[in-house]
């Protein structure tokens, strides 16, 4: 007999020998020769027909040879058969030996089945499966091993595959990134930059730098990961690209159509500006980080970089301080610009998702804050951030920034929006502009790092810090306006924050559903709350959009005496629901009254004294009908009036009225409306067809806070007791669209105006005399 070629010893886990040197059973070269074409067709691969599975651990090994020992101990002499004569010594006898099982297609198709369903049988699942299939369970069990072997094979190909392709992708990325840097050039010198390089030796200052470039590494992994590559054009869809259709005084037009052309009017420099180039995008990366970054700290910092005012009301910017702290930033300050920073810290009724949210869309962005941005729309978005949250999210936008008044210019900004969630729960929104990436002679105003810093709190509350710096050109503010502007109630984080907390409490009241109903005139249908108050906000929407210096505007001047020139414009109203078809001539003009607002403000939304003022209202009596509450002052509210005309032969008019108030403004909104169609809104149906055309007044105080002199005149929070009143009418003088604006017209708007002026003004000094 042939000496039979040995195996190591292998040992099962319960320690005992499976095969090899000491066993009862040994494996010939025959066997080894017999093995190969039933087993295997290359390296570390089975039969297609058997497994189908390779062993690729030790662990796998003995349970092939645990499965070949018991084969070989069950099987019969009608199992056996010689080795051929290749594989034996011509001298001996052929040595018989077992022929290996192979499983039949059938029993195959029935272990893959019940794999699907359980990859891990147990005992008792897989002796019945081995009863149902003619086989022993020990042989169902090595099956089910080799299976989920070949399973984490496959699965660990792919996954390979899979990142060696995201790898390429971020070489390729990062290849392109150092070609575009490197050809970049320095906006203000216009040599070469070398980017991440410091101009001091300092440690702290090369620490910081690091980590300002892990933050840039970090946005272009996201965008990547969840975009494709780094930075990425996202053509906007039309009805998404504009926060609303801002087609109030931009001259003449026709409906919503062409939105694209209603933006901008003659000479607007927002016109001009489209998309951010390729070359241009790891730039805008690398300043939006360091834009994160400045925020974070001014908004966390106090003295010495913000100092309190000599009254002690206001935070005060340390310009020197500033400039050592952040000595890279956008560029020196332009000749003739000045610096306008502010910082105020607020709590309001709002979650912090939903706040990060509302900065982050700009439809809802611009409703928000429609008192201060007059129009804005984003040109691209660069990152979406990460998957569900808006963290690392970026894109380029434009905006334009107002007062309502058409004596102060607005302001026209070019720039990124950077969100990000600090390692403390902290989400953090910054503005930075982008004008220096394309510098140009009619920038009249560059956003430093501007934003907020926004910390959740505890019942649905959120502590918001909010910083606004700015570099203007503010020489074409009318004079009268000027300490308002020049305080930053105008523009500043005071304004921006009293008009989130007023917002925040006005979304808070949509939402309630514990309506008192013992109140008269109080509405406690949630869905005609819900129709009334949106109803409102279109027309809020639509005064503000229409009383501005906006460059989308042509006002012309009439004769008159300086600040209380009346200015007016026309457009034309076609197929639009929301307003009536024809010629609708805007008429606006502001003035200074010497009484503190909030009794400017009292006495305007009043209803009881409104035939004091309104002409329209022919001095018949004015009773409120139904009202909604916006907040905790009683002035925030939305209005349902009706007009008691003293000719009886005229039918009663209704009247919507919002008002809202706050400590750096007020607003008395109103339009007539038609009966049945209110009556729609108040069963809660659509008020996108109500035709409005929104009137009303726009009142701030005068200047900067005075201690111990308030808004009122007595709580502390306002100017030095005057008011700024902007009075706005829109009427519709010709139903024909087509027609063309008579002399006439004009001066009957004019006389509208000038006479309710007057009636104001000769009524509360009446009222307070000096």
């Amino acid at each position: 007999m042939p000496a039979g070629i040995m195996l190591p010893s292998v040992m099962d886990v319960a320690g005992n020998n499976v095969g090899g040197f000491g066993s009862s059973s040994m494996l010939s070269l025959g066997q080894m020769m017999m093995l190969q074409p039933n087993m295997i067709d290359g390296p570390g691969q089975l039969h297609p027909l058997d497994m189908t599975q390779t062993p690729t651990s030790d662990g796998e090994i003995p349970a092939r040879l645990r499965e070949e020992e018991f084969e070989s101990r069950s099987g019969g002499s009608e199992n056996q058969e010689g080795v051929s004569g290749d594989d034996a010594d011509p001298n001996q006898r052929p040595k018989k030996k077992k022929r290996y099982h192979r499983h039949t297609q059938h029993q195959i198709q029935e272990m893959e089945a019940f794999f699907k369903e359980c990859p891990h049988p147990d005992d008792k699942q897989r002796k019945e499966l081995s009863r149902e299939l003619g086989l022993e369970p020990l042989q169902v069990k090595f099956w089910f091993q080799n299976k989920r072997t070949q399973m984490k094979m496959q699965h660990e190909r792919h996954e390979n595959g899979h990142l060696r392709a995201e790898n390429e992708k971020l070489r390729a990325d990062n290849i392109r990134f150092r070609e575009a840097l490197s050809s970049a050039s320095c906006p203000n010198c216009g040599g070469p930059i070398a980017v991440g390089e410091m101009s001091f030796d300092d440690d702290n200052l090369r620490l910081e730098n690091a980590r300002l470039r892990e933050e840039i590494d970090r946005i272009s992994a996201i965008a990547a990961k969840y975009v494709g590559k780094p930075v990425v054009n996202y053509p906007l869809i039309n009805s998404h690209a504009f926060s609303r259709p801002l087609d109030l005084g931009v001259g003449n037009f026709s409906g919503q159509t062409s939105l694209g052309g209603e933006m901008y009017g003659s000479g607007d420099i927002l016109q001009t500006i489209t998309g951010p180039t390729d070359a241009d995008k790891p730039m805008i990366v690398e300043l939006a980080v360091a834009a994160m970054e400045e925020l974070t700290r001014m908004a966390q910092t106090d003295e010495p970089l913000w100092m309190l005012s000599l009254d002690g009301i206001i935070s005060i910017l340390n310009e020197e301080e500033y400039v050592r702290t952040f000595p890279r930033g956008i560029g020196p300050k332009p000749d003739a610009f000045k610096s306008e920073a502010s910082k105020e810290t607020a709590v309001v009724i709002m979650n912090h998702i939903n706040l990060v949210e509302i900065l982050m869309d700009v439809n809802q962005w611009s409703t928000v804050f429609s008192g201060i941005v007059s129009k804005a729309m984003t040109l691209e978005v660069l990152s979406t951030g990460v998957a569900g949250n808006y963290n690392g999210a970026l894109q380029v936008m434009t905006a334009e920034f107002q007062v309502p008044s058409p004596l102060v210019p607005t302001r026209e900004s070019y720039f990124v929006r950077y969100c990000k969630q600090h390692a403390d729960g902290t989400w953090a929104v910054v503005d930075v502009s982008l004008d220096s990436l394309r510098p140009s002679p009619a920038v009249r105003c560059r956003r430093r790092p501007s934003g907020c810093l926004i910390q959740e709190m505890p019942n649905g509350y959120s502590k918001v810090t909010w910083v606004e710096h700015v570099e203007v050109d503010d020489r074409g503010v009318h004079n009268i306006y000027k300490p308002l502007v020049n305080s930053g109630l105008a523009f500043g984080a005071k304004h921006w924050v009293a008009t989130l907390d007023r917002r925040c409490e006005r979304l808070a009241s949509v939402m309630a559903t514990n309506i008192p109903t013992g109140d008269v005139g109080v509405i406690t249908s949630p869905e005609g709350r819900k129709s009334m108050l949106k109803l409102a906000e279109r027309m809020v929407i639509s005064f503000c959009a229409g009383v501005s210096a906006s460059t989308a505007h042509t006002w012309t001047t009439l004769s008159g005496s300086g600040a209380d020139d009346v200015r007016v414009m026309t457009r034309k109203s076609i197929d639009d629901p929301g307003r009536p078809p024809g010629i609708v001539l805007s008429a606006a003009t502001s003035f200074w009254l010497p009484i503190p607002p909030k009794r400017v403000f009292d006495f305007l939304r009043d209803e009881s004294t409104r035939n004091e003022w309104d002409i329209l209202s022919n001095g018949g009596v004015v009773q409120e009908m139904a009202h909604i509450a916006n907040g905790r002052d009683t002035g925030n509210c939305v209005s349902l009036l009706r007009v008691n005309s003293a000719n009886s032969s005229q039918s009663n008019m209704l009247i919507l009225q919002e008002s809202c108030t706050d400590s750096t403004a007020s607003f008395v909104i109103y339009a007539p409306v038609d009966i049945v169609a209110m009556d729609v809104v108040l069963n809660g149906g659509d008020p996108d067809y109500v035709a409005l055309l929104p009137s009303g007044f726009a009142i701030l105080p005068d200047g900067p806070p005075i201690a111990g002199c308030g808004i009122d005149g007595i709580d502390g929070n306002a100017g030095s007791g005057g008011s700024l009143l902007t009075v706005a009418f829109q009427i519709l003088v010709d139903s024909v669209p087509t027609a063309k604006l008579s002399l006439g017209s004009v001066a009957t708007v004019n006389n509208l105006i000038t006479c309710t002026v007057e009636r104001i003004k000769a009524a509360v000094a009446g009222e307070h005399p000096p």
